[in-house]
C-alpha cells in the first residue's frame, strides 16, 4: 500500500507541477488540474495496489517504467523551472535557460524535429518565444534521449529484464492477446518494429499535425506557458516511450527465442537414434 500510494503521489505530483510552479494560474484552471491529478493517482494507486496489472505493461520488470517516468517528470521539471525563471529569474533557471538555449541551437537545423517545432510559433509571435520555444524543445529532446540511451544500457549492457529474477510473460504484458493468432515470437517482433519506426517518426509526425490542426482547426496557443510545456514534453516524451517499449519487445522477443532453441537442442540430445 505504501508503494503503491507513493507512486501515485509522484504521478499526481508530475500533472500539479506546471500549475504549482508557474504564475499567473488561475482558479479555475488549478481546480482542473488538480482534479486530473488526483484521478491519474487513483488509477495508478489502483494498479501498484493490485496484484496483477490489468493496464500497466512490464510493471514487473523494473526499471522500464521508472525511466519513463524519471523521463517525463525531469522533462517537465526543467520546463517549469524555465518558464518560470522567465517572469522570475533564479540562478539555477538562468542556467538552465543557458544550456537549453545552446541545445536547442545546435539541434535546430533544417528539417530537424527542433526547427518543426519552432516553426509552430505564430509568424507574429516576439523573437523572445521564439527563443523560449527553442530552449524548450531542445531540453525536451535531449531529456528523452538520455532516457533512450540509459534504456538501452540496461537491456544490452545490465541483462534486462532477467538480470533480477525470471521474466513473467502474461503478468508484464497484460494487453497481449495470445489467442490473436499466428506465432507469438513473430507478432512480438512486428509490434516491436512498428513501435520503434512509429517513435523514430512521431517527432516530424506530431509538429505536421499540430500544424494542420492550427490551418484548419484550432489554433494552439504556443504563448500559453502551461500549453508550452505540456505540448512539448508530449511531443518528446511519446516517441521515446514507443522506442523504449520496441526494444523492450524485441528483447523479449530474443528471450524467448533463445529458450526455444535451448529446448529444440535438448529435444535432439536426447531424441531415440
Amino acid at each position: 500500500m505504501i508503494s503503491a500510494g507513493a507512486r501515485a503521489f509522484l504521478v499526481a505530483l508530475v500533472i500539479a507541477m506546471p500549475a504549482a510552479m508557474l504564475p499567473g494560474v488561475s482558479a479555475d484552471t488549478a481546480q482542473m488540474v488538480a482534479l486530473l491529478a488526483l484521478v491519474a493517482a487513483a488509477l495508478t494507486f489502483v494498479e501498484y495496489f493490485s496484484e496483477f496489472p490489468s493496464l500497466l505493461e512490464f510493471r514487473d520488470a523494473p526499471p522500464y517504467n521508472r525511466m519513463r517516468f524519471l523521463a517525463l517528470f525531469f522533462t517537465v521539471l526543467v520546463l517549469c523551472v524555465i518558464h518560470r525563471g522567465a517572469v522570475h529569474p533564479t540562478v539555477f533557471s538562468d542556467f538552465l535557460a543557458s544550456i537549453g538555449a545552446v541545445l536547442g541551437n545546435a539541434i535546430d537545423f533544417p528539417f530537424s524535429p527542433v526547427r518543426l517545432m519552432v516553426l509552430l510559433a505564430p509568424s507574429n509571435a516576439a523573437l523572445e518565444d521564439i527563443s523560449l520555444l527553442r530552449t524548450s524543445a531542445g531540453l525536451a529532446y535531449i531529456v528523452s534521449m538520455v532516457a533512450l540511451v540509459l534504456f538501452v544500457f540496461a537491456v544490452r549492457i545490465m541483462n534486462w529484464p532477467i538480470r533480477h529474477g525470471a521474466f513473467n510473460f502474461w503478468v508484464n504484458l497484460p494487453l497481449f492477446d495470445p489467442t490473436a493468432g499466428g506465432d507469438i515470437l513473430n507478432r512480438l517482433k512486428r509490434d516491436a518494429a512498428v513501435n520503434v519506426v512509429l517513435g523514430f517518426l512521431l517527432p516530424f509526425l506530431i509538429p505536421a499535425v499540430l500544424k494542420s490542426a492550427s490551418v484548419f482547426a484550432y489554433e494552439i496557443n504556443l504563448t500559453d506557458q502551461q500549453t508550452v510545456i505540456w505540448t512539448m514534453s508530449a511531443w518528446a516524451f511519446l516517441p521515446v516511450s514507443l522506442i523504449m517499449r520496441g526494444v523492450a519487445l524485441l528483447r523479449i522477443a530474443e528471450l524467448i527465442e533463445e529458450k526455444r532453441r535451448r529446448a529444440y537442442a535438448q529435444a535432439d540430445l536426447h531424441a531415440p537414434a
